[in-house]
């Protein structure tokens, strides 16, 4: 068998590619608009550039932080979440929110419930990474 057969896939691949990872972004941003158990979240966005940035650029991110293009990197020149969100304040509340979210928006997507174990144990470490409070 050829090395290149034997390559694993990488979960932006998993996802679907671009496509996939922009359906996942769009469902969890649709989820902080639109839920009203997330009003905070959507709240703490509205403080910064908005949803709509942040749609974008989560895109940009997820794509790189799932071993596809590397948009974030190629636009800021890093992708070092404590960087990214030092200008908003993440305690744990708001960590578990967004992670709850983003569950919820793996969820509504019908995504393997092997590969969402997947994507919440990176979501987890990445929300951690970024908490800037107690």
């Amino acid at each position: 068998m050829y090395y290149a057969a034997q390559r694993k896939q990488s979960i932006h691949e998993q996802l679907g590619g671009d496509e996939g990872i922009r359906a996942l972004v769009k469902e969890f941003y649709d989820i902080v608009e639109q839920d009203e158990d997330a009003r905070e979240l959507h709240l703490l966005h509205l403080q910064g550039a908005g949803v709509a940035h942040s749609r974008e650029e989560q895109f940009n991110y997820l794509c790189g932080f799932f071993g596809g293009p590397q948009y974030y990197v190629m636009k800021h020149r890093h992708a070092r979440l404590k960087e990214i969100h030092a200008h908003v304040p993440i305690g744990p509340q708001m960590r578990d929110l967004w992670l709850r979210c983003m569950a919820r928006a793996i969820d509504r997507r019908g995504i393997d419930a092997d590969l969402a174990a997947v994507l919440m144990r990176h979501f987890t470490t990445a929300a951690e990474s970024s908490r800037n409070m107690d």
